[in-house]
């Protein structure tokens, strides 16, 4: 959603680099370039006006006239001031003292909240809590339906006692839900209401109604990201009627300008608390402005990264592994089963194009992430299942023919299949190599990561020849004397001893007479 804002602001900067000091000019053309990144990215012209007014009055400050790298330290304050109009500091959800908690959804139709629903539901539930999902939607055709399916793939409860498409009283409902919860003893109840295709004055009403029967302790309204500028008029128009605590982006993950999201925070006074951004119901987290700001400067999301493959990876398996790769077999006990089990821990984090994008510097390389096919991943599976419990503890026994079966049986090419056991043991060694503290095969050693592939050794210089004196009369009576023990030496015998001489005083080794006969 913010390639285009941060390939803008990329150009920017990189006008910057290079510079001693930052004079007026280079300020104002930098301002300029930013808000021209900012009004493309279709961020609200007030949010525009207040970021770049913040930017060049801390441009032309003490902050930037004494750094060691004025073009750095620009870069800090636009990140500083994308951060604090994203919201600043994460927010998170507020749970009662005695539950349950109550978490009111609200938001124009086709926002996607049920959908939403389902994910805050396991979002949840991963966080310890046993919530219910209550089906308040009763004009929609088949939402309570949608609701129910949706709670079912979410692995968490659901209170549906209306059929809806028209029938019942969704006040009544979630009245009625919050007993249920006491009884089943859910901590959490999500409330999911109705939406209209823009604001009147019934969706307000159904809405306060509602907010007046269950005193929900977060209203938490859903914005579609995709949307841009509407976004925040339907924001400003729902705080002003029924008020609300907390912002959730979804569809963040399209390919719309995105403006929304930058804008909704600064202008509604309330703080975007999650984002969604993907279609499967894992894909939803925590919104953090922090780091949504260094994606947008390209320079990563480490934070995110790490927190997810701490929940796929778990640290009995990574230690196992490592220790695999640092034994003293030089990491032949790593084998294909443990890299498919490695492969498949990773495709439970997300995309690979995803987990890239994730990494500083990658918005270089953007075009060749988003053209990664994830079935190779599929493919690269497919070949090792296909291999026996043998072949994949000792990859070296796959000869030809086993190639050939392996394909056959992966529905691959048999070069496909050499390869992958020529990566795996370049793989391998690379790792097993890093692992023991040898730093990255082929670089030279880094302070605490080892020498790279066996420490370097010093190369002998050759000895130069013997310095010739600057003195004519010198050099000449130097050059007497070399001229004089060449000769000497080409009167000699083989080994410089005076002719004849070589036979008396020299003989071969025992072993070498025995040697020649």
């Amino acid at each position: 959603m913010f390639d285009t804002l941060s390939d803008r602001l990329a150009a920017t900067f990189k006008n910057l680099r290079g510079k001693g000091r930052l004079s007026e000019a280079d300020i104002d053309a930098t301002a300029r370039e930013i808000r021209i990144a900012l009004l493309e990215a279709d961020v609200a012209l007030s949010v525009v006006r207040s970021f770049i007014a913040n930017v060049k009055e801390r441009a032309r400050g003490v902050e930037v006239s004494q750094a060691l790298n004025p073009a750095q330290q620009m870069i800090k304050i636009v990140n500083e001031e994308l951060v604090s109009i994203l919201g600043g500091e994460t927010r998170r959800l507020r749970f009662a003292k005695t539950a349950p908690t109550v978490i009111m959804l609200a938001g124009l139709q086709g926002a996607g909240k049920t959908t939403l629903a389902g994910k805050l539901g396991v979002w949840l539930k991963g966080q310890g809590h046993s919530p219910l999902l209550v089906a308040c939607d009763l004009q929609r055709p088949n939402a309570v339906n949608q609701l129910s399916v949706v709670a079912e793939r979410a692995g968490v409860a659901v209170y549906a006692p209306q059929p809806g498409n028209g029938v019942g009283d969704p006040v009544q409902v979630a009245k009625d839900s919050i007993e249920y919860a006491r009884t089943k003893q859910y901590d959490v109840v999500v409330v999911d209401t109705a939406g209209r295709l823009g604001i009147d004055q019934e969706l307000m009403q159904q809405a306060a109604d509602i907010r007046d029967a269950v005193s929900p302790d977060e209203i938490l309204f859903v914005v579609d990201a995709m949307i841009g500028q509407d976004a925040v008029n339907t924001a400003e128009a729902f705080r002003d009627g029924v008020g609300f605590d907390g912002v959730v982006l979804s569809k963040l993950d399209g390919d719309a300008r995105g403006g929304a999201a930058l804008s909704i925070a600064h202008v509604t006074g309330k703080q975007i608390m999650f984002a969604s951004n993907g279609e499967k119901l894992e894909d939803f987290d925590a919104f953090h402005p922090d780091r949504m700001a260094s994606r947008i400067l390209d320079m990563g999301d480490l934070l995110t990264l790490i927190e997810q493959a701490e929940k796929t990876f778990s640290q009995e398996e990574a230690a196992q592994m490592a220790s695999k790769l640092a034994s003293s077999k030089g990491g032949k006990d790593f084998t294909l089963d443990d890299f498919l089990a490695q492969m498949e821990q990773v495709r439970k984090m997300g995309s690979i194009s995803k987990l890239l994008g994730m990494l500083p510097g990658m918005g270089q390389i953007k075009d060749q992430i988003n053209n990664i096919d994830e079935r190779d991943v599929d493919r690269t599976a497919a070949i090792i299942k296909s291999m026996t419990p043998k072949e994949r503890a000792e990859p070296t026994i796959i000869n030809g023919s086993r190639r050939a079966r392996i394909a056959k049986g992966s529905g691959v090419e048999v070069s496909a299949v050499k390869n992958l056991v020529e990566r795996f043991f370049e793989a391998r060694k690379m790792m097993s190599k890093m692992a023991q503290g040898g730093g990255m095969p082929g670089m030279p050693g880094m302070p605490g990561m080892g020498g790279g592939p066996g420490r370097q050794k010093k190369q002998v210089k050759q000895a130069k020849g013997k310095r010739k004196s600057g003195n004519p009369m010198k050099r000449k009576a130097e050059e007497q004397a070399e001229a004089a023990r060449r000769e000497q030496a080409a009167q000699g015998g083989a080994f410089g001893l005076p002719a004849g001489q070589e036979d008396k005083n020299f003989e071969l080794p025992d072993e070498f007479k025995k040697f020649m006969g």
